[in-house]
């Protein structure tokens, strides 16, 4: 198989936690995932001409990111976000406005990255100012596959900015809350989750839609076909980042052609893992994940072929 590229466009920023600071922004979080997972993955943003944007360059730059479309702006500050945590890890952000990241320019060479891209990754929040919105608005159409995940942060969306972004996705990604308050959006009237998934599937062009319910896993719309997972208990540190690695996990092994219900698994798994951490970005190595996710892997296949009918 070729090498897949994917192309994260959006926020890259500082999330400033009650005990230090931490490099973020979805996609960011994102990049870097889908980077770790085996995914020749580029980033188009801009950080400030000061020391948190030289110390993002060089975090995406050690993560294997290509930074060639992270341009400095000498006019904006790199992106701050204060992150304020309640008891059982639940974030609240406070992102402070403008920002180097709303200030992203067309270019070439953003254009060719985006149209060269085998899935081109982008979020809502990144609209919120006119310059980032028009950069990309510019390079969507030049992308062969549009990934979007949801980041309703108020009060920085609008409804007429939410609704053309659903427009361009072949890719959905939702939390919860945000598919309820987009299908309402858009006229939907019913109550329940997988009847407002069925309005986004029947309203939009998309091809895959997943919807992640925190600790309780997440359902995946894939080709026609629904996917379940319950989630993973785990004792949370904090929630910063367990969505977006959840969404470069099911990325990757959508574009790596694995079985859909597995992806699910293991993107559940990846998310929940992060939660169990502080942080948005933590290590996490394949046999980690595996070990999580199938404790008793032995004991279950020693079981298997006890069982086994002769």
């Amino acid at each position: 198989m070729a090498d897949l590229k994917a192309v994260c466009f959006g926020e890259v920023l500082f999330d400033v936690f009650p005990d230090g600071e931490r490099i973020g922004g979805a996609t960011l979080n994102v990049a870097s995932r889908l980077s770790s997972l085996g995914i020749k993955t580029e980033m188009i943003s801009s950080v400030g001409e000061d020391s948190r944007g030289k110390e993002i360059i060089s975090y995406l730059a050690s993560s294997n990111v290509g930074t060639e479309n992270v341009s400095e702006n000498e006019n904006f500050p790199t992106g701050v976000v204060n992150v304020t945590l309640s008891k059982n890890g639940s974030a609240t952000y406070g992102i402070a406005h403008p920002a180097a990241w709303d200030k992203i320019k067309l270019n070439s060479n953003a254009e060719k990255a985006a149209a060269t891209s085998d899935v081109f990754i982008f979020g809502s929040l990144a609209c919120r100012d006119m310059v980032s919105r028009n950069t990309l608005f510019e390079l969507l159409p030049k992308a062969k596959f549009r990934a979007l995940d949801f980041n309703l942060r108020t009060p920085h969306y609008s409804r007429e900015i939410l609704l053309q972004l659903i427009e361009k996705a072949d890719h959905i990604k939702f939390n919860d809350d945000e598919l309820y308050e987009i299908a309402s959006l858009m006229g939907s009237k019913a109550n329940s989750l997988e009847q407002n998934l069925k309005f986004i599937i029947q309203n939009t062009s998309a091809q895959t839609i997943c919807v992640t319910k925190g600790q309780h896993g997440a359902v995946l719309w894939h080709e026609d076909q629904l996917y379940y997972n319950s989630g993973y208990k785990v004792e949370v540190k904090d929630t910063v980042g367990a969505g977006d690695s959840f969404f470069a996990t099911l990325i990757a092994g959508l574009l790596k052609k694995k079985q859909p219900r597995k992806v699910l698994d293991h993107a559940c798994a990846v998310g929940a893992l992060v939660a169990a951490r502080e942080g948005a970005n933590p290590e996490l190595r394949a046999e980690m994940v595996k070990k999580f996710m199938y404790p008793d892997i032995k004991s279950i296949t020693m079981d298997l072929h006890r069982n086994k009918p002769k």
